[in-house]
Parts: C-alpha cells; sequence; structure tokens
C-alpha cells in the first residue's frame, strides 16, 4: 500500500451490510446513527463506490429554519449537477420520492436536525412519500438513508410511537469506532505500532478515523507526542483547535460545562464527589439532573458499576465516554485557549503532562477493546464469556479489570499501569484484592484463578519480578502482535 496515500480503513462488517442492502434493487429506508466524525458519510460514500451505484445525492441538513434547509438543499442539487430545485418542505420530500423512484440513493445527514420543533413538519411530508413507496417497494430501485450523530434525537424521529416516520425504516446500522485491528492497520501503513504511539493516539482519538486522518494529513502520525499536539491543536492552522466546541459542545450552551469538566478531570468520580465539587463553584446547579441529560440525552457521560453489580447499585462511577472529549477537557482545553498569552512550548508541555495523567483510564479501556477483539477473532490464550469491567467496593478494594472465561472455568485479575516500573509494587495489592473478590463471589471458588500486569511495554528485568510473584507480565506490544 502507497504510505502517502489514505485509503478507507475497516468496516468490513457495516460494507458487507449496505452491499446486501444495495443489491436487493428495490426500496429501502436506512437509519444509519454513529458520533460526529465517526465515518459515516464516508462509509456512504465507499460503500456506494463498491456497488457502483452512480445515481445519488448527498444533502447535508444544517442546524437552520426552514428557509436555510432549504437554501441548503438546493445548493446540494446544484452541486450534483441536477436542475431540480425545492420550494419548501413539501417539495423536498417530493423530490425524495421521485428520485428514489428513478432509482437514486439520497442520503440525508445530520437528519436529527428535523427534531427541532421549527422544522418537524418536515417529517410528515416525508411520511407521505416514504409510505407510497413502501407500498410499491418491489417497483421502487433506489432508497433513502438519513444519518444523524445525537442517537436520542434520531431515536425520537424514526422509533418514537408518536413521530410520522415511526416503524418506517427497513434497516438500522450503528456506526461505532474503528476497531483496534483497523487503527494498528493505520499506524503500520503511515507510521508504527509502538504500543506508546497506540496509547497516546488512542487517548486523544479512540477509534474515530477523521482523526486520525487529520494527523496523517499534517504529517505528524509518525511524530513525538508534542509535535502531533502542536501541529492539531495549538498552531494558527491547526485542524482540531475547534472541534471539540464546534462539534461537542455548542449544543450544551455552557449549561453543562462545570460538571462535565470535573468527570473528565476525575475519571470515575462518584455522584457525591461531583456534587461536592460542584456546589463549591455553584450551588444553584442541578447535578443529578445534569448527570441525567449528559448520559440519556447527549450519550456524552456513562456511568459505570463494578462487576456483577445492578445499575441501580451506588457503587458507580462516572466517565467521559468519548475519549477526545476527555482529552479536551482535562488537558487541551485551557492551554489552547492561553496560546495567544503563553509561550507556546509551555502550554504544550502543561498539556502534554495533564494527558499523561488520563492515560492510565485510557489503558484500561484500551486492554478491554484488545480483550475483546482478540476473544472474538480466538487469538490467544483466553476466551471472554464477560465483558471486561473492573471492580471496586467500599472497602478499598480495587482491581483495574475482571476477564472471565466460563466455558473453561478460568477467572484472570488484571492491574494496569502506564508506568511499567509501577507494575511489580502492585502485584501484592493485585492478590489481596482478588481474594476480597473471591471471598463475596463464591461461583468462583472452583476456577483457575489467574494474575495479570499489563503495561504497554515491559522490559525483561521487569517481567522476571513480576513473573516471580506469580503473576503473568503482558505488554501491550505482545498483545497487538496478531491483531
Amino acid at each position: 500500500m502507497n504510505t502517502n496515500t489514505w485509503g478507507f480503513y475497516g468496516r468490513t462488517e457495516q460494507l458487507s451490510d449496505l452491499q446486501k442492502i444495495f443489491s436487493r434493487n428495490r426500496w429501502f429506508f436506512l437509519q444509519l446513527t454513529g458520533r460526529r466524525r465517526i465515518g459515516k458519510t464516508a462509509l456512504i460514500r465507499e460503500s456506494l463506490e463498491q456497488a457502483d451505484v452512480e445515481k445519488t445525492l448527498y444533502i447535508q441538513i444544517p442546524d437552520s429554519d426552514a428557509a436555510g434547509i432549504v437554501a441548503a438543499c438546493n445548493g446540494y442539487l446544484e452541486t450534483f449537477g441536477m436542475t431540480q430545485r425545492v420550494q419548501d418542505f413539501r417539495s423536498l420530500a417530493k423530490l425524495v420520492g421521485n428520485l428514489a423512484r428513478e432509482g437514486y440513493v439520497i442520503a440525508l445527514d445530520e437528519f436529527q436536525y428535523f427534531n427541532r420543533k421549527k422544522v418537524f413538519d418536515f417529517c410528515s411530508y416525508l411520511q407521505a412519500e416514504v409510505d407510497e413507496l413502501s407500498a410499491d417497494s418491489a417497483n421502487v430501485a433506489g432508497g433513502l438513508i438519513v444519518s444523524g450523530s445525537i442517537h436520542t434525537e434520531m431515536t425520537a424521529l424514526l422509533e418514537d410511537r408518536t413521530a410520522p416516520l415511526y416503524n418506517r425504516t427497513t434497516d438500522v446500522l450503528e456506526l461505532d469506532h474503528l476497531e483496534i485491528g483497523s487503527i494498528l492497520e493505520i499506524l503500520r501503513c503511515h507510521a508504527d505500532d509502538d504500543p506508546r504511539r497506540l496509547l497516546f493516539l488512542w487517548n486523544l482519538f479512540e477509534g474515530v478515523p477523521k482523526f486520525y486522518r487529520d494527523a496523517f494529513e499534517q504529517g505528524v502520525l509518525c511524530a513525538d507526542r508534542k509535535e502531533v499536539l502542536r501541529r492539531l491543536f495549538f498552531s494558527s492552522s491547526s485542524p482540531l483547535r475547534t472541534e471539540a466546541e464546534n462539534w461537542f459542545l455548542k449544543e450544551l450552551r455552557g449549561r453543562y460545562d462545570v460538571v462535565l469538566q470535573h468527570v473528565a478531570s476525575h475519571p470515575g468520580a462518584t455522584n457525591r464527589e461531583i456534587e461536592d465539587a460542584v456546589k463549591l463553584l455553584d450551588k444553584q446547579h442541578q447535578v443529578a439532573g445534569y448527570l441525567k441529560i449528559l448520559s440519556n440525552r447527549y450519550g456524552m457521560i456513562e456511568r459505570r458499576q463494578p462487576i456483577f453489580s445492578k445499575q441501580s447499585s451506588r457503587s458507580g462511577r462516572y466517565h467521559i465516554r468519548d475519549n477526545f472529549l476527555r482529552a479536551w477537557l482535562a488537558a487541551l482545553k485551557r492551554p489552547v485557549s492561553a496560546v495567544a498569552f503563553r509561550p507556546e512550548d509551555t502550554l504544550i508541555d502543561q498539556a502534554d503532562e495533564q494527558l499523561s495523567m488520563i492515560e492510565g483510564y485510557a489503558l484500561e479501556d484500551l486492554v478491554k477493546r484488545i480483550y475483546s477483539e482478540r476473544s472474538r477473532l480466538d487469538i490467544g490464550d483466553f476466551s471472554l464469556t464477560h465483558m471486561l469491567e473492573g471492580y471496586w467496593d467500599r472497602q478499598d478494594v480495587e482491581i483495574d479489570l475482571v476477564a472471565i472465561n466460563d466455558s473453561d472455568q478460568i477467572i484472570r485479575f488484571v492491574t494496569c499501569k502506564r508506568n511499567p516500573e509501577k507494575l511489580p509494587g502492585s502485584c501484592r495489592k493485585l492478590k489481596m484484592d482478588a481474594k476480597q473478590f473471591l471471598s463475596k463471589h463464591f461461583k468462583f471458588n472452583s476456577y483457575q484463578v489467574e494474575y495479570v500486569a499489563i503495561s504497554t511495554a515491559i522490559s525483561p528485568a521487569i517481567a522476571q519480578q513480576i513473573n516471580s510473584s506469580g503473576v503473568i507480565a503482558e505488554s501491550i506490544s505482545t498483545l497487538i502482535r496478531e491483531l
């Protein structure tokens, strides 16, 4: 592969699903959801190219009123060399129907904006067209793809029983982050798969292909940490310096900043800790309500429970769901905003130091993804039968990850450290905490118990110390070798 050319990475399963939809040669109405920048548009484009679909129309719906949306649609019609124009939502819906009958695949991106009250009428007009197309589906060669980045609003438009388009979609596809294997393909093609580079970029970008492409286009996928930060966030032409504010936080309009900032800077914070921290700054904040909205509506935070605990347990801890948003709020936002007032090198040093502090949490998530992917692909010596989760309780028991293989009756207790030199010292506590876990979960008393210490790369000397204490030393560099 040409390392100077960006390709299309991963998404094999999703591409196959789309090929099957297109090959039906009959009407389809596809709902495609996924966070911003996750690659929805690229997936649509790649799938249409692979299926050799010639008749296509793509429209990105703006967050605007009816006149603004109509104007934007006419602009896309002109761009695609089409003579048709629309005057209102009724004619836009009619255009979708007519083009589908002519064999076009129409993609309406950022469809969630139609959930706004001032433009919601379009859904009723579209419903009438969709019903006619569905009734004659065998004779309609085209289809409609609606994609959106706010899952709850897409659900309200398409899955709520009171919505005009309820139960109209023929297919639903949710796009998640790239798999670790796909990220490694990018790095092996354009840089290297050094586990420290993988962790650094994972902590920033997780599995968002657009961000890796931004790094590629800036020529820094293979650069050192500070150069990556300089080119992507601190330079005047940096592509990501306004990304979080424009695409993640603008819809919040500052309402939840204090809560988000604390959760980002304190991953794993409890409800009480968040309340105490927020009330020091503003006693008027309704923390419980804010947490619920940020979790259920926007999907920006999640409440994790110890493995095998009930969701209603009071032991829950809050985390920012998106690595990029966490990195921005915890490490990048303040230094980037001060770039006009302080030396750039000083600010980059501050950002890099803060990023290093939260990379330990990213390492745990990375290990979870690697273990899950290896198990799914039947790689290695451990098959998972449960989702990897951490365990903690009020007696100061803290286990980074618990891995379970019910089929072979094996349970693994895992400690993860970004700095491998800290692993030997953590092994004794790992065993003590595992003993406390087993004393409360009798099911596993008959299981083979294994202890594992994981870091990015582990020297032979440190590995020997770990192994001599009855703990398996496992490096990310070894775990990713076969992915």
